[in-house]
């Protein structure tokens, strides 16, 4: 550890800016300008070129790429597809996640859809909240509520928000796939007038 704050300091970028300022002040004593006070003069170049490098600068975190991180939601995906799997869901309900799931397959399968959406930050945590907390938290709920309801009815069934939230989940992802459409026909467009312009 102490080994290596030492050769940390000795590559730091005040070190080297010290030591170059001190080699001057070592050519300045040979060649007589410093005269008797030559230590001082090497000791005070040295501690001026280290006030005057330029500080450190941390590495940036290393965070998954945004592929990377697509590849995560895809095993979180598989795993919750096992999840849903064993849940019994009445038909409605059923139909409407079989709908939501099925887009969320086309919009997470490896090519080039998962390649534009690598690109927009904001649609990777769409998908992301949606696979691990969305998705479990509205199965979850209507399940644990279907209990309570069969022994204190008379509230608003369980089905009925279970159906609901699949809805608004939909409309969300359908959502993420309009503006990633949208993305690909600007870049279109683009290259349509770049080609028209180099034409001219």
């Amino acid at each position: 550890m102490a080994t290596s704050k030492v050769v940390g300091f000795l590559e730091s970028r005040k070190n080297i800016a010290g030591s170059a300022c001190g080699l001057v002040g070592l050519v300045l004593t040979f060649t007589g300008v410093a005269g008797p006070y030559w230590p001082v003069v090497v000791v005070g170049l040295y501690g001026a070129g280290a006030l005057i490098a330029p500080p450190e600068r941390p590495p940036l975190p290393d965070f998954p790429s945004p592929s990377a991180q697509l590849d995560e939601i895809r095993g979180d995906f598989a795993t919750l597809r096992e999840y849903l799997d064993g849940v019994e869901l009445p038909p409605a309900a059923a139909g409407r996640l079989t709908e939501l799931t099925g887009l969320l397959t086309a919009l997470l399968d490896p090519g080039w859809v998962a390649e534009v959406l690598a690109q927009d930050p904001e649609g990777v945590h769409t998908l992301s909240r949606a696979v691990r907390q969305d998705i479990p938290e509205a199965v979850d709920t209507y399940v644990r509520t279907r209990w309570w309801t069969r022994i204190a009815p008379g509230q608003e069934s369980p089905e009925r928000h279970l159906e609901r939230q699949l809805a608004l989940l939909h409309e969300e992802a359908e959502r993420l796939a309009a503006s990633l459409r949208e993305t690909e026909a600007r870049r279109q467009e683009s290259h349509t007038r770049y080609l028209e312009e180099r034409n001219h």
